[in-house]
């Protein structure tokens, strides 16, 4: 069985390749691809691909230009971090997704699913009004939250990805965006214009100079005068949520 993922984080992609190894079976081959030069290009080949698991937003674009290049003959399985309400519409066609942050319930899933459709026959190429479909409503939803930033380093320009920032923090002037790298990025704009072109259910404002990703929560302590301890994955700093946002933050989370 070949399987291609298509995925530009380095986290999901690992993951994905650890889960598809322990669930599917070690007589697959996976090709990780992160581009959507990379992909075009391969499908373009004459590789046989029995399924695909894909992202929907890469730092090279959305991934449905890739199908208006390229004619999919096989089931895709997208993992994303659109909300459900959106993801409905995936349901149809043999299309199963993973909502990140997915785990490894979500992942046996949708992998239930496709050997279901795939021994009834059922797990056929998605049609190109479907791909249409869905391509109108991910950039629908696309227009409402940032999913990318374009930073100026000394060298040139190169795009971030909304979803390899761990934390944001005001700086006086700027904000400052902590990547998965440890690496930190000049942003211009307030804590507030900046918390309004994000996806309130990927970021939270935990007080008032700091934003993060719940994706890179990597433990949530209590913490004297009704304050929460965060801690975070890829760095060391410590960073606590207020008293008075303590309570929508806990109802985040849920």
């Amino acid at each position: 069985m070949n399987i291609l993922v298509i995925e530009d984080e380095q986290l999901a992609g690992e993951k994905l390749k650890s889960y598809i190894r322990d669930f599917v079976g070690k007589d697959v081959v996976v090709t990780w691809l992160r581009s959507i030069s990379e992909v075009v290009e391969y499908l373009k080949s004459s590789q046989k691909i029995d399924i695909i698991f894909s992202d929907i937003e890469l730092l090279d674009g959305n991934v449905f230009s890739i199908f208006d290049s390229v004619k999919i003959k096989c089931p895709i399985i997208f993992c994303t971090a659109y909300d459900q309400f959106i993801l409905k519409a995936f349901k149809v066609n043999g299309i199963a997704y993973l909502l990140k942050p997915y785990d490894e319930f979500q992942f046996k899933e949708a992998w239930s699913k496709y050997q279901l459709l795939f021994e009834k026959k059922e797990a056929l190429s998605i049609s190109d009004s479907l791909l249409s479909e869905l391509k109108l409503l991910v950039e629908d939803k696309s227009t409402a939250y940032k999913t990318r930033f374009t930073i100026k380093k000394a060298n040139g320009l190169f795009l971030l990805s909304i979803y390899d920032i761990i934390f944001f923090q005001s700086q006086g002037d700027f904000i400052v965006a902590m990547d998965k790298e440890g690496k930190k990025h000049i942003i211009n704009s307030s804590i507030h214009k900046l918390m309004e072109t994000l996806n309130p259910k990927q970021f939270f404002q935990i007080n008032r100079s700091e934003i993060i990703n719940i994706d890179w929560i990597e433990k949530i302590e209590t913490h004297f005068k009704n304050k929460m301890l965060i801690s975070m994955l890829g760095t060391k700093e410590k960073l606590y949520t207020s008293a008075s946002r303590t309570p929508d933050f806990r109802n985040w989370l849920e």
